[in-house]
């Protein structure tokens, strides 16, 4: 981790792009996501990316390399959905460890790979841990306000099943992104605090929000402010925004976010809003000259990218941010 924050004070790192856009250019069949291992599993398995670790992960690790190569810093585990509570959805619950294991193996690969290429841009491996598709402060159902599809209890159980196994893969970071319910963020910050104690190690943690609208608040109705103030009880990395919004409409929330805070701070804006089609058209080249305003306004200190953003993309951010200087912190509470 000291190496990481020795890094930090002193230039911007550079995280990566989306998964599922790469994904989605292979173009997988269903018996491609099944493989072998899965041929007779009884529940359709098309669309659940994180199982691409373990049944393609050829094109698993050719996506991190990709992401290396236009100059990433950090790439991050596909396992977004890698819980029980994700994988109930394709009756998988029982295979999260493994799901965790190898992708944080395949990652963790590539950027070793890397950083011996040059030892002087080392690479690391965020350990990526997605909200799940349910929340623990709202009812699912508008006639019952008092109902919750999930117990906090519940999520901390999922997420240190799933953490424990990103550990044993050997992440250097558990990045808990995509936060649209503070109260799931808390269970899974639990959980890893939880388990850093239990085995007596540490671990650099990066959190990341998503603001879903114009109203400039979370799913779940904090401000930015209240935001930080609620996750800001542990010494994080990171914390930032991520997903929902473009480059440009996000800025004004990493502005504030970014007067509020003595953590080092993080951004990774879609490309753009998406079309009708539900696709992302914003160019590398559009998206470089909108990250150009984070980094004039200094307020961030790291910056990638989300949903629809290539390695054409994260290379164009790359390629600019060794001209500005990094956000400076009056205190390095992460470390």
């Amino acid at each position: 981790m000291g190496n990481l924050i020795e890094i930090l004070s002193n230039r911007i790192l550079v995280l990566d792009g989306a998964m599922g856009t790469m994904i989605q250019q292979y173009k997988f069949s269903e018996s491609d996501y099944r493989g072998l291992r899965f041929k007779d599993h009884p529940s359709s398995v098309k669309g659940n990316n994180d199982l691409l670790s373990l049944t393609q992960p050829e094109a698993i690790k050719t996506i991190h390399e990709k992401y290396l190569e236009a100059g990433a810093d950090i790439i991050e585990t596909n396992t977004f959905s890698s819980t029980s509570i994700g994988m109930s959805d394709y009756d998988m619950e029982s295979i999260v460890y493994d799901l965790n294991y190898e992708s944080a193996i395949i990652a963790k690969s590539s950027a070793e790979k890397h950083t011996l290429i040059n030892p002087n841009k080392p690479r690391f491996v965020a350990g990526s841990i997605g909200p799940t598709n349910r929340t623990a402060s709202m009812s699912p159902d508008v006639n019952d306000p008092g109902y919750r599809a999930v117990t906090f209890d519940d999520l901390v159980i999922a997420y240190s099943e799933q953490v424990n196994a990103l550990i044993d893969g050997g992440v250097d970071i558990l990045l808990v992104e995509t936060i649209f319910d503070t109260l799931n963020a808390k269970a899974a910050l639990f959980a890893i605090d939880s388990i850093l104690n239990e085995r007596n190690i540490l671990l650099p943690i990066m959190v990341s929000g998503t603001i879903t609208d114009a109203s400039g608040r979370t799913l779940s109705g904090q401000t930015v402010e209240a935001f930080v103030a609620s996750l800001s009880h542990l010494p994080l990395l990171s914390i930032g925004f991520n997903c929902a919004l473009g480059a440009d409409l996000l800025l004004p929330y990493m502005k504030r976010l970014s007067n509020v805070t003595d953590f080092h701070t993080s951004a990774h804006p879609n490309a753009g809003l998406p079309n009708a089609f539900g696709e992302y058209d914003q160019s590398a080249e559009e998206m470089k000259l909108l990250i150009r305003e984070y980094l004039e306004a200094r307020c961030v200190n790291i910056i990638g990218g989300c949903c629809g953003t290539t390695p054409d993309h994260i290379s164009a951010i790359a390629d600019m941010v060794v001209n500005y200087s990094h956000r400076e912190i009056e205190k390095h509470v992460g470390e």
